[in-house]
């Protein structure tokens, strides 16, 4: 399995990472990075070390879009911390970017791999829509896509109706949810119910190793803001749960295919993902190709797993 990740680093983009560097049947090809958690200078030069944590220094880091394509970013240091990893200092990256953008890199590696290289995309998705930009025919180029975003039948976690991924940039995602992609959305809707408690966490601290130890300070911080989100000392895994889903399709229990949109015009709604869940429509009804939306998972096992990634 070939694996290009898009992502904004962020505490819970590098759990997304330490899955997907254990797996052994996972060749991770590229990881473009994206502004959201943080600023795209902080969130690139996050990407490279934590790869430098988790054992993978040689997979090529690309520096991605600063800013959505029309709105203003908003940065999410509240709860990511102000260097995006919960104020934890790892060493200074050894590695560099390369000179290509992130839209750029996942480009020319499709094209050259073509059918052969899955992407997951956990952050705001203005790389994958400046690519498809560059290379219309990405959606065929992908073997497959799944995405860490929105919030269909859940509450949004920036406004009461959007998800920061989807607020973040929803020109960006509206245009890549209508490219025809063979997409599986992991939205709200599956990763509020992912949970980690902090008896999992606790666990974790007691398992030896760098890898281990500094995810665990990385999820202090994190287990510490979703504290006041569930009133208990538990956390959502919002981008690992969709990493395990990436490798291991499964892990869903339950999920429908329906043709998803992004609500740009909104006084109060812009962001909202909209999926028409009524049990008379058809997922042929819209002209607009459909998606897969993940409405559950099996968290038990992702978290066996998520464990067994960081041991």
């Amino acid at each position: 399995m070939r694996v290009f990740i898009d992502c904004d680093p962020g505490i819970d983009d590098a759990l997304a990472l330490a899955y997907l560097t254990a797996q052994p049947e996972v060749e991770l090809v590229g990881v473009g990075t994206v502004f959201g958690n943080n600023a795209v200078d902080t969130t690139t030069d996050n990407a490279l070390r934590l790869l430098e944590l988790y054992g993978a220094p040689e997979v090529p880091v690309a520096r991605g879009a600063g800013r959505p394509l029309v709105q203003e970013p908003s940065l999410a240091e509240s709860v990511h911390g102000a260097n995006g990893l919960g104020d934890v200092v790892l060493p200074a990256p050894k590695g560099s970017p390369v000179e290509e953008s992130a839209a750029e890199l996942l480009v020319r590696l499709a094209r050259a791999n073509p059918g052969e290289i899955d992407l997951l995309a956990v952050g705001p998705l203005t790389n994958i829509a400046l690519a498809l930009g560059l290379e219309p025919e990405l959606p065929r180029l992908l073997r497959r896509v799944v995405v860490m975003g929105g919030a269909v039948q859940e509450p949004g976690n920036v406004t009461p109706w959007a998800e920061a991924n989807t607020s973040n940039d929803p020109e960006a995602a509206e245009r890549v949810f209508a490219a025809g992609f063979d997409l599986t959305l992991v939205a709200l809707d599956v990763t509020m119910k992912a949970v980690m408690p902090g008896s999992w966490l606790d666990a974790l601290r007691g398992a030896a190793g760098e890898r281990a130890q500094r995810t665990a300070d990385f999820l202090d911080f994190y287990f510490g803001w979703y504290s006041s989100v569930f009133g208990v000392r538990q956390s959502a895994m919002h981008d690992p749960l969709a990493a395990g889903i990436l490798v291991d399709p499964e892990l869903v229990t339950r999920s429908v295919e329906r043709p998803i949109r992004v609500e740009l015009k909104g006084e109060y709604t812009r962001g909202l993902t909209i999926a028409d869940l009524r049990p008379f429509s058809k997922p042929g009804d819209e002209d607009r190709p459909c998606v897969t939306l993940v409405q559950d998972a099996d968290a038990t096992t992702f978290l066996e797993r998520m464990a067994d990634a960081l041991r």
